[in-house]
């Protein structure tokens, strides 16, 4: 697979007031481009190869492996919102970067079936490796005039200062980081069924070597004379080892009603770097899960329910002082619960339902916060800890609804009409639970129609138009203590697809 896709960059980011907070009255306009129309460009490249190989030696052995390479190249010239100037004003930042990334795997694994008496064991042993490199190159204006634009006509003719080509006086900095990891890892799984009891069991090793760099300097006026020189270079190897493993065990009753258990750990190596250009520690974690399953006798409605409670160490954030970067959080704890129906009511009428609860919050760290303002645009009072406060962007309460109608007249034949809701709770803007990002209830419809109805020569084709966020709602999907970003507009979207 290749694709090369260019265009144009999208300002998404807004200020909190002029959004979630009106700003006399007014909000900024969805349409608004608030940002520089000579520094609104990206392109993408992306490249992927792929082979699949399997072979069956018997009934009771398999053997099957995939290797997979992929890259991803991304040149942007964007720019950022940069925080208030003055009341309806945005200083606006200027952001040259270009990235490659590049992931090669290899997946081999073995797998058949025994019996031990009454035991019938499924197993399988796997053996894989994966490499990631990551480089990043990033320039942004470093002049100390910073365009200015008012958040309701927004105009400005800036030349942002990038590079040595630039006129004099003229000072970018620029940043260069480096970052590789290697991972290996040998994985075995048995799945052990006795009647109405399968029991599962599996444990990985893993092994990763971490590789990082990072350098910055600024250049000044046309003749790119290099004026400073700072930051901090790495290349420190940070070898992690980890055993992880899993159980789990269902039992189906005759009533058509399966509870379950599961435990688990985790250990997943990070890609993203600090604002230095220092890799995190790898992610790790523990889950407990319980819940049921349901299906009701003689009908085609599925109903499950399960709760759960996760920890987990070197959770990232967004950094709220490097814009851009992430940030270690140290432990977060996260519990609550889940309930989905999915059921063909008739013939003609299928529902899906979930609800969720989540409460996800910072169980230990180190970080403290000023509590923030969101009318002033200014922080208050002494640093507290950011211990046991809610993470921020992530809502406790979710619903949504979905029904597909086939209407059953022979007139309308092949016709049917879909629609839906979705709800997402109220989000904390901030670590130290300042204030809260509203909630908002969305509506989708949709219709599609079936040829084959008709003419039974076209079995197979079909079409679909659908209407996303019907009402056009003006709502923010997550606001912070730095900026907004805006949900959706009603998008309207269809397709023609053949089966065969």
């Amino acid at each position: 697979m290749y694709m090369y896709t260019p265009g144009n960059g999208v300002g998404l980011e807004y200020p909190l007031i002029g959004t979630m907070v009106p700003y006399n009255g007014r909000r900024i306009a969805r349409s608004t481009f608030l940002g520089l129309k000579n520094a609104n460009t990206e392109s993408v490249t992306d490249a992927m190869f792929e082979y699949q190989f399997s072979h069956k030696f018997s009934k009771y052995l398999n053997f099957s492996q995939v290797f997979r390479w992929e890259q991803s190249r991304n040149n942007e010239n964007n720019f950022y919102y940069d925080g208030v100037a003055s009341p309806g004003h945005v200083y606006i930042e200027p952001w040259w970067t270009q990235s490659l990334y590049s992931t090669t795997g290899l997946d081999t694994r073995v797998s058949g079936d025994f019996h031990t008496g009454p035991l019938k064991h499924t197993w399988v042993v796997d053996s894989d490796f994966r490499e990631f490199d990551w480089n990043f190159h990033s320039t942004s204006d470093n002049s100390g005039n910073e365009p200015i634009l008012d958040v309701f006509n927004p105009h400005s003719n800036y030349t942002p200062c990038y590079s040595i080509s630039a006129a004099s006086g003229c000072t970018a900095s620029t940043s260069m980081s480096r970052f590789n990891y290697f991972q290996e890892g040998i994985y075995f799984q048995d799945q052990i069924k006795w009647k109405g009891l399968p029991i599962l069991l599996g444990g990985r090793q893993d092994r990763v070597n971490y590789h990082g760099k990072y350098t910055n300097y600024s250049v000044t006026n046309a003749e790119g004379t290099t004026t400073g020189k700072g930051g901090a270079s790495r290349d420190a190897p940070r070898p992690r080892n980890a055993f992880t493993w899993r159980a789990g065990l269902i039992y189906n009753f005759d009533f058509d009603l399966a509870p379950y258990f599961s435990y688990a750990t985790s250990f997943i190596p990070q890609s993203a770097t600090n604002w230095q250009g220092k890799p995190f520690a790898p992610l790790t974690g523990q889950q407990i899960e319980a819940g049921l399953k349901y299906k009701v006798p003689h009908r085609n409605i599925i109903i499950t329910a399960s709760s759960f409670h996760i920890e987990e160490s070197h959770y990232l954030i967004t950094d709220s002082v490097h814009s851009g970067y992430e940030d270690d959080a140290g432990r977060v704890r996260s519990q609550g619960f889940e309930v989905s129906a999915n059921a063909n009511v008739t013939r003609n009428l299928r529902v899906t339902a979930s609800c969720s609860f989540t409460d996800l919050r910072y169980a230990k760290t180190d970080k403290t916060s000023k509590r923030y303002d969101i009318y002033t645009d200014s922080t208050y009072g002494n640093a507290i800890s950011q211990s046991g406060m809610s993470v921020p962007y992530v809502p406790k309460n979710m619903f949504s609804v979905f029904a597909d109608y086939t209407i059953p007249l022979r007139p309308l034949r092949g016709f049917g009409i879909n629609g839906g809701m979705r709800y997402t709770g109220t989000t904390y803007g901030d670590s130290v639970e300042s204030f809260k990002n509203p909630a908002y209830l969305l509506f989708d419809i949709g219709a599609h129609y079936d040829f084959s109805e008709t003419l039974p020569s076209l079995k197979g084709l079909k079409a679909r138009l659908s209407v996303s966020s019907l009402t056009n709602k003006y709502y923010t999907v997550a606001c912070g203590t730095w900026a907004c970003n805006l949900g959706q507009v009603r998008k309207v979207y269809g397709n023609l697809a053949y089966n065969w």
